[in-house]
This record gives C-alpha cells, sequence and structure tokens, in this order.
C-alpha cells in the first residue's frame, strides 16, 4: 500500500500521478489536471499546497534572483509579512476563505473549529510545525497574565468567553466556544497576522515556565528589559520580521537585525507551497528593502533602482513614474485602490469640548457639512478626474454595494446645506459672514490630521473653501500620528480627516467591525471604542440611539452563523451610515502606482489595491512572481 506521500507525489517506474479530487481540495486548489512529479524537492510536508498561477492568468516560473524594493524605515519591513501573505486560512481571488498553512479545517456550527496541520510541515529552522506550537501559544502566551494583562484578544473571545482549547494530536487542534464565534476565521485571514501559533521550541528559552531562574535572570539583564515578560514580547516577533533569529512559516525570512541600511530577506528551505510541477516556491531567492526617505521613494523608482514598489508612492507620482519607464526598464501598473473614501472627515461624537460633542451629534449638522462639499471639483484636482465620488461606504463591484450607501447626502447643494445650519440653531453670522456657534464662539472647525498626510492636507485647502461658502471657517492642524491617535482617544479634536474605510469590499462573513462603535481607532467615536475594548475600564458607554442600533446589529452578527442573516445586518449598517453621515467621505477609487521591473511575472496587470482584504497585493500570491530574464535569476543559488 502506498504512503500518503506516494500518494501525492506518484510511484515510481518514472510516471507521474495526478492528485484525487480530495486530495486537490486538501492542498487548496480544484484543478484537476494537476500533476506532480515523481520525486519531490526536500524539506516539503507530505502534502503541500499546491499553487496553479496558470489558474490566474500567469505561468510556472522558475526559480532564482532577488526583489528589491524600498522602506522608509526599519520597522516598515514588516509589512513583507502582509504582502507574502501566509495564513493558517486565507482568502482566494474570490474572497472565500480557504486553508492554506492548515492541510484542513471544519467548523461545527460556527463554535467548534478543527484544524488539521500538514504532516511533516517544518519552521525555516528545520524544527517541526505541530499542535505544541498552538498550545504554547495560548496556555503560555495569550492566557498568561504576565504576557497578556488584559487576557486574550477579543477575536479569541465569544460571549465575553475564551475557548475550551484541546490538543487532538501532533497534527491536530480544537477551539470550542459555547457561541459562535464568526470573527475567528476572517481574523486568522487578515493582512495583519493574527498568529495563533509560535515557535515554542525558540520561544521556551525566554519563559519563566520553561527557563531555569537564573538563566532567564541573565538573558532579562543582557537584554537590558525589566522583566522576562518583556524579554518574551520582544522576541516573539514573527510578523514584525525584526528577530532573525526567530523562525518562520513565510516565505522569506529576515537575515539581519536593525538598525541597517539594506535588510535582506532568504528563501525559507521547508516552505509548504509549490507549483503544480512540483517546484517549491516561493520563486525568488531573495526579497531585498533598501532604507530611504519616503520623499525620495518616487525618483528612486524612477531612476530604475527598484524592482517592485508600491507603498509609499501615491497617484501624485503617477506623472514622474511614467517618464523613467523607458529608460530604466520598468512599467507603471495602476490599481485602483479599495478604500471607502480616500480622504474622511470624523466629526467627534465623543468630543470633550460640551458645546462640539451637541454639534457633532446633530444629524443636520453633520448632512450640511456633506452637501456642503464639491466632490466634483475635489475629484478633478487631486484625482485627475478618475476616482468615485459619494460617501464613505463599500466600493462598486463588493457583494454588498447599493447606489444609495454612495449617493445620499453627497451631492453638491450649497442652498441646502445653508437651510440645515439654521435649522441646526446656527443661523447667527459674526464677522465675514462665519456662523456662530450656540456659546457665540466663531464656527471654526479645527480639523486635525497626520503631519505627512499630504492628500488630505489638499482635500482640506479645496473644503476649506467650500465651507466658507456656507458660512464655516475651517483651520488645518497638522500633527505627528501617535500625538493625533493620543488625542482622539482623550476626545480634544473636534473632527480629523483621515482615509475611509480600510475594507471597501467586505462579503458577508467579514466582522462589520469598521461601520461599528467597537474600536477606539474609529476617530468619530474613538471614546465608545475604547469603552468597548477595555471592558469598561476607560472610555465611554455609547449613548446614542443610532449607534447603539449599530452596537446590537454588530452583536447579532457576531452570534450568527447564517450568511443571508448577516448580510442583511450588513445592508441595515451601511444603510445607516449613508443617512446618518457619521463620516462624510469625499471621494474614492483613487489609483495605486505599482512598479515593476520588467520581466518579473505573475504580477496581474489589473487587479484591486485595498489592505482588507487583499493585503496589498498579498492576495495574489507574491511567492509565485518569477524573473522571466535569466540575467535577473542569476543571484543566489536556488
Amino acid at each position: 500500500m502506498l504512503d500518503r506521500r506516494q500518494m501525492l507525489w506518484g510511484i515510481s517506474g518514472g510516471a507521474a500521478m495526478a492528485l484525487t479530487g480530495r486530495e486537490l481540495l486538501q492542498a487548496g486548489t480544484c484543478h484537476a489536471s494537476t500533476v506532480l512529479p515523481q520525486n519531490p524537492p526536500p524539506g516539503l510536508p507530505e502534502e503541500p499546497l499546491v499553487y496553479d498561477p496558470r489558474l490566474y492568468g500567469g505561468e510556472i516560473g522558475m526559480r532564482g534572483g532577488r526583489i528589491v524594493s524600498l522602506a522608509a524605515k526599519a520597522r516598515d519591513i514588516r509589512y513583507l509579512s502582509t504582502m507574502s501573505y501566509t495564513r493558517l486560512v486565507g482568502y482566494d481571488r474570490n474572497l472565500d476563505l480557504k486553508p492554506d498553512l492548515l492541510r484542513a479545517f471544519e467548523t461545527e456550527g460556527g463554535r467548534a473549529f478543527t484544524f488539521h496541520l500538514r504532516k511533516g510541515h517544518r519552521w525555516s529552522d528545520g524544527s517541526p510545525f505541530t499542535a505544541e506550537d498552538f498550545r504554547y501559544w495560548w496556555q503560555d502566551v495569550a492566557m498568561h497574565p504576565e504576557l497578556n494583562p488584559a487576557g486574550p484578544p477579543m477575536f479569541m473571545l465569544a460571549g465575553g468567553k475564551p475557548p475550551r482549547f484541546e490538543v487532538i494530536d501532533e497534527q491536530t487542534v480544537r477551539y470550542i466556544w459555547d457561541d459562535p464565534n464568526p470573527r475567528f476565521l476572517p481574523t486568522l485571514a487578515g493582512a495583519r497576522d493574527a498568529l495563533i501559533y509560535t515557535p515554542a521550541h525558540y520561544m521556551r528559552q525566554f519563559h519563566e515556565r520553561h527557563t531555569d531562574k537564573e538563566e532567564l535572570a541573565q538573558r532579562v539583564l543582557s537584554a537590558k528589559v525589566r522583566s522576562w515578560a518583556a524579554l518574551h514580547n520582544r522576541y516573539d516577533s514573527m510578523g514584525d520580521d525584526a528577530n532573525p533569529k526567530m523562525p518562520t512559516v513565510y516565505p522569506w525570512k529576515v537575515m539581519n537585525p536593525a538598525p541597517a541600511s539594506r535588510f535582506t530577506f532568504s528563501r525559507n528551505p521547508f516552505y509548504h507551497r509549490v507549483d503544480p510541477t512540483g517546484q517549491q516556491l516561493p520563486y525568488v531567492d531573495e526579497i531585498v528593502f533598501d532604507i530611504a526617505s519616503p520623499g525620495l521613494f518616487a525618483a528612486k523608482s524612477n531612476a530604475g533602482e527598484v524592482d517592485l514598489m508600491s507603498r509609499g508612492l501615491v497617484m501624485a507620482d503617477i506623472p514622474v513614474l511614467k517618464q523613467g519607464e523607458l529608460a530604466h526598464n520598468y512599467r507603471t501598473l495602476m490599481w485602483p485602490i479599495a478604500r471607502g473614501s480616500e480622504v474622511a472627515l470624523y466629526p467627534n461624537l465623543t468630543a470633550v469640548d460640551p458645546v462640539w460633542r451637541a454639534l457633532n451629534r446633530d444629524v443636520r449638522f453633520r448632512r450640511a457639512l456633506s452637501l456642503g462639499i464639491d466632490r466634483n471639483t475635489l475629484n478633478n484636482a487631486l484625482f485627475f478626474g478618475l476616482g468615485t465620488e459619494g460617501n464613505n461606504t463599500v466600493r462598486e463591484g463588493s457583494r454588498l454595494f447599493e447606489p444609495e450607501y454612495r449617493t445620499r447626502y453627497a451631492q453638491y447643494d450649497p442652498v441646502k446645506a445653508s437651510s440645515l445650519l439654521d435649522e441646526a440653531g446656527l443661523a447667527a453670522r459674526g464677522p465675514g459672514g462665519i456662523r456662530k456657534l450656540s456659546d457665540g464662539r466663531i464656527l471654526e472647525i479645527v480639523v486635525e490630521v497626520e503631519g505627512d498626510a499630504t492628500i488630505e492636507v489638499d482635500a482640506l485647502q479645496l473644503i476649506t473653501e467650500f465651507w466658507r461658502d456656507i458660512g464655516i471657517k475651517l483651520f488645518i492642524k497638522p500633527q505627528d500620528r501617535t500625538v493625533l491617535r493620543n488625542r482622539s482617544y482623550a476626545g480634544l479634536p473636534v473632527m480629523i480627516a483621515a482615509p475611509g474605510l480600510d475594507n471597501a469590499m467586505p462579503t458577508a462573513q467579514m466582522p462589520p467591525t469598521g461601520i461599528a462603535p467597537v474600536n477606539q481607532d474609529n476617530y468619530a467615536w474613538a471614546k465608545w471604542g475604547q469603552f468597548i475594548e477595555t471592558s469598561g475600564r476607560s472610555g465611554e458607554v455609547c449613548d446614542m440611539a443610532m449607534p447603539i442600533r449599530l452596537l446590537a446589529l454588530y452583536d447579532t452578527w457576531l452570534k450568527s452563523v447564517d450568511v443571508e442573516v448577516m448580510a442583511r445586518i450588513w445592508h441595515e449598517m451601511l444603510a445607516l451610515h449613508a443617512d446618518q453621515q457619521w463620516t462624510i467621505g469625499t471621494v474614492s477609487g483613487a489609483l495605486q502606482p505599482i512598479v515593476l521591473r520588467n520581466g518579473l511575472r505573475n504580477m496581474p496587470e489589473e487587479a484591486v489595491y485595498s489592505w482588507e482584504p487583499t493585503a496589498m497585493f498579498g492576495l495574489y500570491r507574491m511567492d509565485a512572481f518569477f524573473w522571466e530574464t535569466p540575467e535577473r535569476r542569476g543571484g543566489k543559488p536556488s
């Protein structure tokens, strides 16, 4: 009888053997003609994931070479873990969840989840990747009071309670909740890896339960940290790519620590994906990030100094990038960005100033602000007229899109806007025709914005003119991102300008977190979100009827396993946002320039770019990019 490895890779005698339908499903593809060679490459699990780029218009590639890119600072190299998008479960091109690192998974009523690992799968250092890595994270990290004083992350709670965790065998673990947990799988598939596992064999040396106390104390002293917990958290950083000694299951592993002017990532010899010919992915041997000032990204790309570049480039860079294409052997792809709005305004409903709090909570005021924006002028001035004007909502093409979500209260109508402002008690005017607040102050909205957010500042300068016509003065206040967020958490800003909805391509099964007051990072209601995130230890309880309705809908979604019910919840929440204007959108659908060296293959010519759910371009399988030209493959031997 053939064992599983022989069944997968073929039998002796030279004839390759096709996978069965069941095996193909477990391997992550349903391409029934996929055939694998007799002799597998070394380092693979017994049942690798088979990825066929031909199914998506690509080609079978060749191994070798390196890709050079840029990063603004050492910390930004962590975005490679997003772009290379390797997850326990991940989204396919249709935004359906499929096993990736997992061989398979099963769910029972949305309450019990059984994960099957790939037998023979290894970390990048050759150590087995097993159920112990999940047990260690859950019992020794997530549930340890010194490592996680606030308890396990929220996606690991259902009905406010953590799961029962079981190790079935070396390749099988199970999580069981009393209530459904529909957030669990989508969070694992997120752009930022949720990492419910960690290399136990490596991390035990930093843990009080597994290391001699004197030895651990010496490590704490040498690392110049305050405690063993701080030491453990410093080194438990697979997703950040900050520690070259940390084993990984990603396609490339960082080879040098900060500080450095160049960071090199080398292929993981135990990576779990292969192409249909049996070649182990990734095709490219190395990824290199050179550190450079963000202001030089476009110039360096224009000069041909990069092979692949997206993050840090903006739509305004496109003319410069196009100029260098012929001379420096690259092309500039332009993908629409799947964001609710490139620039959105967030009236702070939890502002500490009582006058501004009351005014921001008046729906007539918010609608007037929206009706007072000439989005067509913004589109032409900032986005070459190529954007989509309207509210901060899901984009056309999303399964949840309805035209009214984009257009309600989003037309330019200064007459109607002025009428609504009068109805809101703002009819009195001061010098220059600027309206007065209820306490006699001039209606000057201080809009706070990140200091390096050029597009937001440019948009605000135009909005200043639009709003002056309806009697509102606007003052732009740029500042450091950390300062801005801390001010938001404290309720100090009156209004903030920032990018809109991160995920404008949701499916009903993705959590509607971005449109419910459950997250303190949402500038419209930071203190309400803070209350939810801290279980009432800080922030404020939501005290407005319509946002309370959002919370009720979100709670119902969290308890649901019915996709139709989930979709109805999404639609009601999106309709409420369009009607209530809690965030005021402007223009969406800006283009993301992507610099791509000629000869680097398998990157789609046309696709959508976003943080969620595409993980920038991670959804399109960076590990299958390859160099068509032999001279570009002449780097590190494969």
